[in-house]
């Protein structure tokens, strides 16, 4: 994977970090990242992100401990949890 696809796959992780949020939304946010489906797999591949199932049919984002980790050796802040 290239270097430079590094600190998108983390944009992704923190963005979800923040606060699970829908699928739907992610994916809206996402829509105009270039190479998204890239940053995607790369980030569900290495277990950074995953994805569980909500009320009705409602898929949830979420970072994984996995995720947290990277953003934390990565030099990034934890977001602070939605509350």
């Amino acid at each position: 994977m290239p270097d430079a696809m590094e600190p998108l796959i983390l944009d992704l992780v923190e963005s979800v970090a923040r606060a699970p949020r829908p699928y739907a939304d992610v994916i809206d946010a996402w829509r105009t990242s270039c190479p998204r489906l890239t940053v995607w797999e790369e980030a569900v591949d290495r277990g950074l992100i995953a994805f569980r199932a909500a009320a009705g049919s409602a898929v949830i984002v979420e970072a994984t401990d996995d995720g947290r980790a990277a953003l934390l050796a990565a030099g990034r802040r934890l977001p602070a949890a939605a509350g």
